[in-house]
């Protein structure tokens, strides 16, 4: 996981407990997130219908839903793309050796498996992670 992912689940699960909009620097300063960072972020995932922003004076970033509607996998792809446990599986770095693509398989099985644990998990309302039933 990219630090940036990290920051993400972050920023997630401050707006989790949230009832009301929260300003970026406020986002950065309780999230511990610096606030370039924070803002980058932020983007993605409005981009992504994850986070709704707010403009003006009393602006600020909401989560687009409930809580427990959003999922780690969510917000980690968000900030990362797709969740892959190795770059052969991307088609840019397509495998072109022999003993790399023994393992194009595995990794692929790896990489579901972690999708599928990580989409069990969302922030429910009080900021934490519980597995969907």
């Amino acid at each position: 996981m990219t630090l940036e992912a990290d920051y993400a689940v972050r920023i997630v699960e401050l707006l989790a407990v949230s009832s009301e909009k929260i300003d970026a620097k406020t986002i950065s300063e309780q999230a511990h997130v610096p606030l370039r960072f924070a803002l980058k972020i932020l983007r993605k995932m409005v981009a992504d219908d994850l986070i709704v922003s707010y403009k003006g004076a009393h602006g600020g970033y909401k989560l687009a839903r409930e809580p427990g509607k959003i999922t780690l996998r969510q917000v980690i792809e968000s900030v990362e793309g797709p969740y892959m446990i190795s770059r052969c599986q991307q088609d840019k770095y397509a495998c072109t050796h022999t003993t790399s693509c023994r393992f194009h398989q595995i990794y692929g099985e790896i990489s579901d498996l972690v999708r599928a644990k990580l989409e069990s998990y969302t922030f429910d309302s009080l900021g934490g992670k519980d597995e969907k039933e």
